[in-house]
């Protein structure tokens, strides 16, 4: 409006209201029957803001007020009330109604409502443009909601809120939430129902406020609906949960969940609104997931256990899904994963220790008459039995890892609690085995000897990893130590790996796993066998560069062990009792050669000592049979034991004998060792050099032993392989001998990270000296901790510590 205007309205006399606001009320009748095409809305604005000029703010504001009430109550809530059907009240009341009667009765409600509330929405968006002077001026400076703001309320007041006649408190609102429920309740029971009609309601419902500040938090549809449709819906999934837990089947109620959680997400979208997507998402993850998930997990016949065992990794998916809505740490899938784990586990023991514990079949006379293919002794065949199922404990571990790898990657995406977990569970059967180390020593020594033959390099790195992931479980790994160092020392000196690129691999990766400390003596091993090739090099050059006075007809190959990195006890140097064993009484020519490389070795390294091990040799004679024929001689690979005592009957006139007692006086080999070579020489059907007598499949001290004239093979290089020989498992009393050294050692490193500590830190409370030589300790062995007080006080005996403090809180100083 010009100035011009303004000055002439303030110049104007007083203005007649009544007379103003009767014309106005007349147009705004007209706007709300939608009669409104012959009216002029710029002349309405003047008029109003007239009045607002003229200070008549309060009195226009209060008449509109008043002009909607009266229309909402005598005009709108009459005309819904007559639409109204009286089955929704009977329903209401409790009256039964099918399925389809609801919903009709509920759409005319529903439409009534929408209807109205639009016709509202519009009147009073026209209404407000004629006041708006007012609404920026009068309402503004007093503080007053505007005119729309406060039209929208009275239709809350008014029309929702109102009691309905005849029907005491009953209002249209309680009405409305009660077919939106029964509405909602038939599109979950798979009934169509008219989405758009009740989004719309619910967005009237939005466009309400409690107040009239119009806050987020105070809109109708958050304080009055979504309380009543969060409660309906927590009764409802509670039901249906229960009903879900008595079917028992909890594949299907993983997905009914998943489906149900979607579901009220796109009805959130579509029907009702995305305020309540996170807190009926919080309903349907309370009442049917948490409430229920851990039953259906346990569920035998369908639950975790039977998904796992038949590889229902999809079902895995969804369990793993629902325990992350509802617990971060999966805590019950966990705990059901690593039950199953050990459960597998402790049956992958119970059947290798039950094959370990089997016991050997004896093979007949005629078994022994065939013979066999190989050329070692028929007894051997139960100890390869063991092996075997040593190997295959290795292989079903390997599988079942293999196989919880793939339900972690596809399953539980990767989840690192859940990783955690699976790695405690193997870790407990696997340390619960008390076979593990040793198992895992043969399985490696089993692929190095050949296992890896034929395989790529890539095959070859995948098959170490393999193993070095069950290393990784394993607590006692000093016990691994051991066994490894056995088996490593009878591939490198029989020379039955059948790579040593592959066993520096495996050292590599072990170093990389596990430390320096725990390969050091294991490379010392490698280095032995270098520094003894050119040391055999050079002892054979010698012997050439001589005039043929000290040259030896016989060839000789020696490998020189540092006895602190070599593990000769475990290879044999001790009788059955620990006694040390007897040195082998070599024949004159033979103990000529090995004094001769005693003296070249001592020449070059004075102060050292040598140790002949007659045990771990080998040997290659030349042997003459006459009755052989064709021709007559063939080359026999033995042991150096099978050596000295073939080497007796070289000065044997023919159809003599030698008795055990006197093999045994001319060699001094200790009986077990000796029995087995003459079972090797005399017993195994296709290697019998010798005779005995009486035959039978065991050697007695009285038995006789001829020299087989009448031997015969069709192959010319023949090897005699020793009966039990080569890698083993272990038996009762060989696994005793083990325990005991390894427990030795133990006390030794125990003793060893006290005094470091000590050294180090001088003084120390008990309690912290005991922490801190179990973490030291850690990587190689779970300490004793009683072994370890022992420890202490054997120190504190021989003066390494002194006692300070009192007896309630000990404490430890070292004594320099």
């Amino acid at each position: 409006m010009n100035r011009s205007l303004v000055q002439a309205i303030l110049s104007g006399g007083e203005l007649d209201f009544e007379r103003e606001w009767n014309s106005l009320s007349i147009s705004l009748r007209n706007i709300h029957t939608k009669n409104a095409s012959t009216l002029s809305f710029e002349e309405l604005y003047r008029n109003a803001y007239k009045l607002v000029l003229k200070k008549k703010g309060e009195s226009l504001y209060n008449k509109v007020k008043e002009f909607e009430q009266d229309w909402l109550a005598h005009e709108v809530r009459p005309q819904i009330l007559e639409e109204l059907p009286p089955s929704l009240l009977a329903a209401y009341n409790g009256a039964h109604l099918t399925v389809n009667e609801k919903r009709v009765a509920g759409e005319r409600l529903l439409r009534s409502l929408k209807s109205a509330w639009e016709d509202h929405n519009l009147t009073m968006n026209m209404t407000t443009d004629v006041l708006m002077y007012m609404d920026r001026v009068y309402c503004s400076d007093n503080r007053k909601p505007s005119i729309f703001t406060a039209s929208m309320g009275q239709f809350r007041d008014h029309v929702l809120r109102a009691s309905l006649p005849e029907h005491g408190s009953l209002t249209l609102a309680a009405l409305l939430y009660k077919v939106i429920l029964d509405q909602i309740q038939m599109d979950r029971d798979g009934d169509i129902i008219n989405t758009a009609l009740l989004r719309s309601c619910a967005y009237m419902l939005e466009g309400l406020y409690e107040t009239e500040d119009e806050q987020e938090q105070n809109k109708l549809y958050i304080t009055s609906f979504e309380p009543e449709f969060l409660a309906a819906s927590a009764e409802y999934y509670r039901s249906e949960g229960s009903s879900m837990v008595a079917r028992g089947d909890a594949s299907n109620f993983c997905k009914q969940a998943l489906q149900a959680a979607m579901n009220e997400q796109d009805r959130c979208r579509s029907t009702l609104s995305t305020l309540t997507a996170p807190k009926i998402r919080a309903v349907v993850e309370t009442e049917l997931v948490k409430k229920n998930l851990p039953e259906m997990i346990s569920q035998e016949s369908t639950g975790v256990k039977h998904m796992l065992d038949n590889d229902r990794l999809p079902d895995l998916e969804m369990v793993y899904e629902l325990s992350s809505w509802v617990d971060p740490r999966k805590e019950e899938l966990k705990k059901a994963v690593q039950k199953r784990i050990v459960e597998q586990g402790e049956d992958i023991n119970s059947t290798a220790k039950n094959a370990s514990d089997a016991p050997s079949e004896k093979p007949s006379k005629t078994d022994a008459d065939k013979g066999d293919e190989t050329t070692k002794a028929a007894p051997e065949k139960p100890i390869n039995q063991q092996t075997a199922a040593a190997i295959k404990w290795v292989d079903d571990v390997l599988q079942l890892k293999d196989k919880y790898d793939q339900v972690l990657e596809n399953a539980f995406k990767s989840d690192q609690g859940l990783q955690t977990g699976f790695t405690r569970s193997f870790s407990d059967f696997i340390n619960g085995f008390e076979r593990s180390s040793e198992y895992l020593s043969l399985f490696f020594d089993e692929n190095m000897k050949k296992g890896i033959k034929g395989k790529t390099e890539t095959e070859v790195d995948m098959l170490l990893d393999k193993g070095i992931t069950l290393l990784r479980y394993i607590s006692d790994k000093d016990m691994f130590e051991r066994y490894y160092k056995k088996h490593l020392s009878r591939r490198l000196l029989m020379k039955r790996s059948i790579s040593m690129d592959a066993e520096r691999q495996m050292i590599s990766k072990m170093k990389m796993e596990v430390g320096n400390t725990f390969t050091q003596r294991i490379e010392a091993m490698f280095r032995d066998m270098s520094i003894s090739e050119d040391l055999t090099a050079s002892y054979k050059k010698r012997m050439r560069d001589l005039d043929g006075v000290d040259s030896q007809k016989a060839d000789l190959d020696v490998n020189v062990l540092t006895a602190t990195m070599w593990p000769l006890d475990a290879m044999g140097p001790l009788g059955r009792d620990g006694e040390k064993k007897p040195t082998c009484i070599f024949p004159p020519g033979i103990d000529r050669i090995r004094q001769s490389f005693e003296k070249f070795y001592l020449d070059k390294h004075s102060g050292r000592q040598l140790t002949w091990q007659g045990n771990m040799g080998t040997a290659d004679l030349r042997a003459y049979f006459s009755e052989m024929k064709g021709k007559k001689t063939r080359d026999l690979n033995v042991s150096t034991y099978c050596m000295v005592i073939l080497l007796l009957f070289n000065d044997l006139p023919p159809g003599n004998h030698l008795s055990y007692e006197e093999i045994q006086a001319r060699t001094n080999i200790p009986d077990n060792e000796l029995m087995r070579n003459l079972q090797s020489l005399a017993v195994a059907p296709k290697t019998r050099i010798l005779v005995k007598e009486p035959m039978s499949k065991d050697v007695k001290k009285d038995d006789k032993f001829y020299f087989n004239e009448k031997f015969t093979s069709q192959f010319q290089r023949i090897k005699v392989g020793v009966v039990a020989s080569g890698n083993k498992v272990e038996n009762v009393d060989e696994r005793q001998q083990t325990e005991q050294r390894v427990d030795e050692e133990r006390g030794h490193a125990i003793e060893a990270a006290i005094v470091r500590t000590m050294k180090q830190r001088k003084e120390l409370k008990h309690q912290q000296l005991i922490t801190e030589v179990i973490q030291q300790l850690a990587a190689r062995f779970s300490p004793d901790v009683n072994l370890l007080k022992k420890k202490i006080e054997s120190l504190i005996e021989r003066e390494y510590l002194e006692r300070v403090g009192d007896i309630d809180r000990p404490a430890y100083r070292y004594m320099a």
